[in-house]
């Protein structure tokens, strides 16, 4: 990395500038800029984590809806680098899920014009967001890893560890919405069907 790519981070003296820092300048800083849509740099906490953790690029960073097990929604900075998916608290700057890339098996979206996608997680419970740069995600985690993207309204996913739901997206007079069955539970390699 040349003298003229280094990161200039003098907002955060307490983040060592170095070659492995994981905002990627190979790229022109255009692309960066338009891909980082949350100013990492600014994110002392997030870098050193970055840092520590021996991310070198990340892809796509963006303030996103999550949605939790039980259907609360919450806002989490999601960050896609070379090797896993972060879940960062926006409040506080901390980490509260970090997915390795080898663990995604694929991306779920519907058909439809939503915001929506579930990265499938086999090894633990799948991930379900909310964002307005949906295909810039998508984008993201195909370069970084290249899993398989589906498109249906209606697919499965493991909303917590032992727990299923099945999702449906409907268009109703240009509009466009989000149903959520009833929760399966997994029992060992069976499910049965909860209240």
């Amino acid at each position: 990395m040349s003298e003229g790519n280094q990161i200039d981070d003098s907002k955060n003296d307490d983040v060592a500038e170095d070659e492995s820092s994981p905002v990627q300048r190979d790229e022109p800083e255009e692309k960066i800029r338009k891909r980082d849509h949350i100013d990492i740099l600014s994110h002392p906490n997030v870098m050193r984590l970055l840092n520590k953790q021996g991310d070198q690029i990340v892809l796509f960073a963006d303030k996103v809806l999550k949605f939790t097990g039980s259907g609360k929604m919450k806002y989490r900075y999601l960050m896609i680098t070379d090797f896993a998916v972060y879940l960062i608290d926006p409040e506080t700057d901390s980490l509260r899920r970090r997915i390795a890339l080898a663990a995604v098996e694929k991306i779920c979206v519907s058909e439809l014009t939503d915001n929506f996608l579930v990265v499938i997680i086999p090894t633990e419970y799948d991930l379900l967001i909310a964002s307005a740069r949906k295909n810039e995600i998508i984008t993201a985690f195909v370069e970084a890893y290249e899993p398989e993207v589906v498109s249906s309204n209606r697919f499965e996913y493991n909303a917590a560890s032992n727990m299923v739901k099945e999702i449906e997206f409907e268009e109703i007079e240009g509009t466009w919405r989000i149903l959520f069955s009833s929760n399966f539970f997994k029992v060992g390699q069976c499910a049965w069907k909860g209240n």
